[in-house]
């Protein structure tokens, strides 16, 4: 629907979990983008339901002290940040309200305390991203960035405040690169990964490259200092191209003394500044003590399977990708933890009671699921007053609702007390909302 060219006007009561303002006009609920809590502001509506309307700021007549001048100047073009409007420590505050609002509204749910927000860089936190490239004909050039907002087209970008410095630099140079290839109409994306000591940049490319195409690729990684790769169907396809003599892609926890090797394609957290402090925080609340067993679910390549393995706990880590589950497995042996740790590919969406008691008893359980959280898993644990139910979970979760789901499972039919909750800002200016809960049993 296009634009309503009638403007509107509200005042924002609170912030829904994309970053927009809420309003009430007329029995209505209006999310309004743009806008922010105690703002009066004119609207207009893009999208209009019978009970809720979609629209974007026109003016703000009154605004939140907490507005402040966005860093970036392709801010409300580029769909990639929605909250770089509102001050850093107030975006903190109001993802803590969203966690709050959906623990109570949807499960009913209030954490006994609440934890102190775990934040960091502002700017040029981002190591992981995935860049769309689009060649635009009646323009005679590639556009590469993020989509803009509310479309799939992409971003006319010159740089990206969130990425690192280093990676924001090339998005420039990429797109006068990939303009000069022979399919530079078909290369949709360019993964990026940042890792402790290279950069790696994977090119997806629906055609083979020519020996004109690769020389420009060497040439562009000799001279900006990253990997390059290729990508030809899925993830798996991955592999690198140019240079091949340069370190190994890893990240680290030092306060662990652990170093993960990866592949650009594989799963690790964007910002791992936030990474290690969220490590830190999970180890503390979980307490893990030589003697115990300890579940890891959703374990990755063992972010936090090896911190836990590092307190001498015996730990089970259980992975829905064998790839990932082989790369835990050569990370475990090359910290000197194999000892210490098992892997097992298992489907925890498939879970059930027979093969979650078929795994043995757990002192503790650290679950870290996908947007989806984890229905099923949860469904499948004894109660907590069963004998060799876990005493303490700690749930790390990357979306308010499905926590708030889980966490009523577990209060309401498992016996737990959600003890602790806090927000995660691993997502500095988006309203990307990851939480870390802890839950005791009763």
């Amino acid at each position: 629907m296009k634009d309503s060219v009638k403007n509107s006007v509200a005042t924002i009561e609170s912030l829904d979990q994309e970053g927009r303002g809420i309003a009430h006009v007329e029995g209505k609920v209006i999310f309004i983008e743009g806008a922010l809590i105690g703002e009066k502001v004119t609207y207009s509506s893009f999208h209009k339901k019978p009970s809720y309307e979609i629209a974007k700021t026109t003016q703000v007549l009154k605004a939140s002290p907490y507005r402040t001048q966005p860093k970036c100047p392709h801010f409300g073009i580029c769909g990639g940040c929605a909250m770089q409007h509102l001050d850093f420590s107030a975006q903190v505050a109001a993802k803590q309200r969203v966690l709050e609002d959906s623990l109570w509204h949807i499960a009913k749910v209030k954490p006994e305390s609440m934890l102190p927000p775990i934040y960091g860089p502002a700017w040029g936190y981002r190591h992981r991203a995935r860049l769309r490239a689009r060649y635009v004909p009646a323009k005679g050039r590639v556009l590469v960035g993020f989509n803009e907002k509310r479309s799939s087209f992409v971003a006319l970008l010159e740089r990206c405040e969130v990425l690192t410095p280093h990676i924001s630099s090339l998005i420039v140079p990429l797109q006068q690169l990939v303009t000069q290839l022979s399919i530079r109409d078909l290369m949709p994306q360019i993964e990026v990964a940042v890792g402790d000591n290279i950069s790696a940049l994977v090119f997806r490319i629906l055609e083979p490259l020519n020996a004109n195409d690769e020389g420009l690729l060497r040439e562009f990684a000799d001279q900006h200092g990253v990997q390059i790769w290729l990508q030809t169907k899925g993830p798996e396809t991955a592999t690198p191209f140019h240079p091949l003599d340069v370190p190994e892609l890893t990240y680290s926890l030092p306060e662990f003394g652990l170093t993960y090797p990866f592949t650009p394609t594989e799963f690790t957290q964007v910002n791992p500044q936030i990474n290690q402090v969220l490590v830190r925080r999970a180890m503390s609340l979980l307490a893990p003590q030589p003697g115990e067993r300890i579940a890891d679910l959703f374990c990755g390549l063992g972010n936090f399977t090896l911190p836990i393995a590092r307190s001498g706990a015996q730990v089970l880590g259980l992975e829905g990708s064998a790839s990932l589950v082989s790369r835990a497995k050569d990370n475990a042996e090359r910290n000197g933890l194999a000892q210490q740790v098992e892997f097992r590919t298992a489907d925890l969406f498939e879970m059930t009671p027979e093969k979650m008691a078929a795994l043995g008893r757990f002192d503790k359980m650290l679950i870290d699921p996908p947007r989806d959280g984890a229905m099923e898993a949860i469904k499948s644990l004894p109660d907590a007053g069963v004998t060799g139910s876990p005493s303490r979970i700690v749930y790390v979760s990357c979306k308010p609702g499905t926590l708030a789901r889980d966490a009523g499972l577990l209060v309401q039919t498992k016996g737990y007390r959600l003890t602790a909750c806090g927000v995660i800002n691993m997502f500095p200016h988006t309203a990307h909302v990851e939480s870390i809960a802890v839950f005791d049993k009763c």
